[in-house]
């Protein structure tokens, strides 16, 4: 079935019948045994959709890249350009979830002598400034 077919079927008497007896289906009544259970890690996984689904501006820039690393994006065909992007963009969204996830932890306290003076992660004591 192609994409043009489900688009169509979309627009049919038939499709929108099924889809209001869905959702005036009750909850309880839905089967989800084919369905298998989301562990710990999937979520950890998980990406929201909208990053990787966001359409921004482009905007033109000029970079500097090590040639083997422009030669390999080159190499892949038609797209390189939006290749990098799409890396990059996964990049970015890995350091946000990353950053999120530990933004949410609680932080160990430091020492400190009373003084103002803290101690460092080897031992020595060192001024606040």
């Amino acid at each position: 079935m192609s994409e043009e077919d489900i688009r169509r079927y979309s627009e049919t008497e038939e499709f929108r019948k099924e889809v209001e007896a869905l959702a005036a289906m009750p909850d309880d009544q839905i089967d989800f045994s084919d369905i298998p259970e989301l562990t710990e890690a999937d979520f950890r996984r998980m990406v929201p959709t909208r990053m990787l689904m966001y359409r921004p501006l482009k905007k033109p820039v000029t970079m500097r890249l090590d040639v083997d690393v422009l030669e390999w994006l080159k190499s892949t065909g038609p797209g390189y350009q939006s290749l990098a992007n799409r890396l990059l963009r996964y990049q970015m969204c890995l350091a946000l979830t990353h950053r999120k996830r530990h933004e949410n932890r609680p932080r160990k306290s430091v020492a400190t002598n009373g003084s103002g003076v803290k101690k460092s992660a080897n031992g020595k004591s060192r001024r606040r400034a």
